[in-house]
C-alpha cells in the first residue's frame, strides 16, 4: 500500500512539473494572480511610481532601437521573419515546419513601439527554420536554469532531437522588478522580451562555430499578453569549472582554443567589435567539447565614446587599464580588450597551464601573462593558441628521451581486463586512460608510472587525432579483442 501511494505521488509530481513547464513556455499569461488581484486582471500602476508609464515607454523604445540597429545590415541567404501564428491555431494535420512569416505589429501600449522585425540571415541549414509547429508535441521538458530575464528548458522534438527553449521568466528579476515599479505587466513583458529578441538577432547575425545556433522561434498569444516569444536553440551542457579542472589538459586546451577563436571573431564581426559585458562561465555552454557563447542579451557593439584618455579606463575588480582615446572620439579597442581580460581571469588562468606537457608550459605561461597584461590583441592571442595546437597535434612538443627504454612485447587483437590503476588527469575515472601521439610516447608514459607494467592501445582517438591508451599494473588477464593491441613489459 505504501509503495502504491509513493508511485501515485511520484506520478502526480512528474505530471505537475511537465504541466508547469509547458504552462510557462506556451501560456505565459496564465500565471496565478497575486494576492488581492482577480485572475483576469492586470496590475495597475500605483501612485508614486517613479517616472510612470512614460518612463517605461522610454526604456522600451531604447531597447527597440538597439535591436533595430543590430538587425540592420546585409541579410544572408535564407533570410526570414519571425513566425507569428498562435501555437493553438495549428491544426493537428498542419504543414509542420514552415517558412517564417512576418509578425503582426499591433499598436503598442503606453506609446511604446511594436516588435521590430527579425534579423536577416536564415536558418543554420538549408532546410526551413523551426517554428511553432515544431513545439506542438514536444516531450521530456526539463528546467535547465534561469537568470535575471530568461528561463531555459530542455525539450525533445517529435523527431527525437533535443533542443533548448528560452522564454522570459515570469518569476524572474527583470519582470518582477519592472511590475513592482511600473505596475504594467504587458509593458514590462515587452521590455524584458526585447532582451530575448536582441539575443535572437545577434545569434542570427553572428554566425560562428563558437556561437550557439539559433534553430527557430515562435510568436504566440496568451490571454493577456500578445506575441510572447520563445526561441529554439542548440542544446549545450553548462560550463562547470570544478569539473573542467578534473578533465585532461587536451580537453581544457580545446575550450581555451574555442574561446580564442570566438574572441577573434567578435573583434572582427560583421557588426564591428562585439564585447560581452557578462562574461561569466554560465554565459557559455559546451557542445561536443566545443565552447559556445549562448547568452548575448548583454553583448554590446558600440565602442565607448570619449573626449580624452580619462574616459577610457577599463575597470576590473583586481586592476584597471588605461586605453587611448582616438581622434574619432572612441576608446580604442576597449571591446576587444575587455573580452581578452575576462577570458584571462575566468578561463585561461585556470585551464591553460596546469598538467600541460612540460615543453609547452613556457609558451602557455606567455599566453596567460600576455592576456593578463593586455599586451596582445585577439589576433596575436589566437595565433599563439593555434601554434600550441600545431605543436601538440604534430608531436613536435615531444622531448627526446635520453634514457634507455624497456622492451615491450606486442600482443595484437587483445586487451587486459581489470588490473587498472588511477592516474590524473584521466579520461576514465576508474582507470588510467590517456592520449598519446605515438607508441614511443606510450612507452615513456608507462615508464614514468611506477605501477605500470603494460598498456593497451585502443582504436579510439581524441579531437586532435591522438590514440587513447589504457595503462595497466599487469597482464594476468589478457583476453581477445579485435579493436585493441596490448603491449606488456618484457621480463628482465
Amino acid at each position: 500500500m505504501r509503495r502504491r501511494r509513493a508511485a501515485v505521488a511520484a506520478g502526480f509530481c512528474a505530471s505537475f512539473l511537465l504541466g508547469s513547464v509547458l504552462n510557462v513556455l506556451f501560456a505565459p499569461g496564465s500565471e496565478p494572480p497575486r494576492p488581492g488581484q482577480s485572475p483576469g486582471s492586470s496590475a495597475a500602476p500605483g501612485p508614486g511610481r517613479r517616472g510612470g508609464r512614460g518612463e517605461l515607454a522610454r526604456q522600451i523604445r531604447e531597447r527597440y532601437e538597439e535591436v533595430q540597429r543590430y538587425s540592420r545590415g546585409g541579410p544572408g541567404p535564407g533570410a526570414g521573419r519571425p513566425e507569428r501564428r498562435r501555437l493553438m491555431d495549428l491544426a493537428p494535420g498542419g504543414p509542420g515546419l514552415q517558412r517564417p512569416r512576418p509578425p503582426r505589429v499591433r499598436p503598442p501600449p503606453d506609446g511604446a513601439p511594436g516588435w521590430p522585425p527579425a534579423p536577416g540571415p536564415g536558418s543554420p541549414g538549408p532546410g526551413p527554420r523551426l517554428g511553432c509547429a515544431a513545439l506542438r508535441n514536444v516531450s521530456g521538458a526539463q528546467y535547465v536554469g534561469s537568470g535575471y530575464t530568461k528561463a531555459v528548458y530542455r525539450v525533445r522534438l517529435p523527431g527525437g532531437a533535443a533542443v533548448a527553449l528560452k522564454a522570459v521568466d515570469f518569476s524572474g528579476h527583470d519582470l518582477g522588478s519592472c511590475v513592482r515599479e511600473f505596475g504594467a505587466r504587458r509593458g514590462c513583458y515587452r521590455l524584458a522580451a526585447h532582451k530575448l529578441l536582441k539575443e535572437m538577432v545577434l545569434l542570427e547575425r553572428l554566425r560562428h562555430p563558437n556561437v550557439l545556433q539559433l534553430y527557430g522561434y515562435c510568436y504566440q498569444d496568451s490571454e493577456d499578453i500578445p506575441d510572447t516569444l520563445t526561441t529554439i536553440t542548440e542544446l549545450g551542457a553548462p560550463v562547470e569549472m570544478i569539473q573542467l579542472l578534473q578533465t585532461s589538459w587536451e580537453d581544457r586546451f580545446r575550450i581555451c582554443l574555442s574561446l580564442g577563436r570566438l574572441l577573434h571573431y567578435l573583434a572582427h564581426s560583421p557588426l564591428g567589435s562585439v564585447t560581452l559585458l557578462d562574461f561569466r562561465p554560465r554565459q557559455f555552454v559546451l557542445v561536443d567539447g566545443e565552447l559556445k557563447v549562448t547568452d548575448l542579451d548583454d553583448a554590446r557593439v558600440e565602442e565607448t565614446p570619449c573626449t580624452n584618455g580619462a574616459d577610457c579606463v577599463l575597470e576590473f575588480p583586481a586592476r584597471n587599464f588605461s586605453l587611448p582615446c582616438s581622434a574619432q572620439g572612441w576608446c580604442e579597442g576597449m571591446n576587444e580588450k575587455r573580452n581578452l581580460y575576462n577570458a584571462y581571469r575566468f578561463f585561461f588562468t585556470y585551464l591553460l597551464p596546469h598538467s600541460a606537457p612540460p615543453s609547452l608550459r613556457p609558451l602557455l605561461d606567455t599566453i596567460v601573462n600576455a592576456t593578463g597584461e593586455l599586451a596582445w590583441g585577439a589576433d596575436e592571442t589566437l595565433a599563439q593558441l593555434e601554434m600550441v595546437l600545431h605543436l601538440f597535434r604534430s608531436g613536435q612538443y615531444l622531448q627526446n628521451s635520453t634514457s634507455s627504454r624497456a622492451e615491450y612485447q606486442r600482443i595484437p587483437d587483445s586487451t587486459i581486463t581489470q588490473e587498472d590503476y588511477r592516474c590524473w588527469p584521466s579520461y576514465h575515472h576508474g582507470g588510467c586512460l590517456l592520449s598519446v601521439f605515438n607508441l614511443a610516447e606510450a612507452v615513456d608514459v608507462c615508464e614514468s608510472h611506477v605501477q605500470c607494467r603494460a598498456f593497451v592501445v585502443t582504436n579510439q582517438t581524441t579531437w586532435t587525432g591522438r590514440k587513447l591508451v589504457f595503462f595497466k599494473t599487469g597482464w594476468n588477464q589478457v583476453v581477445p579483442d579485435a579493436s585493441k593491441t596490448t603491449f606488456v613489459k618484457a621480463p628482465g
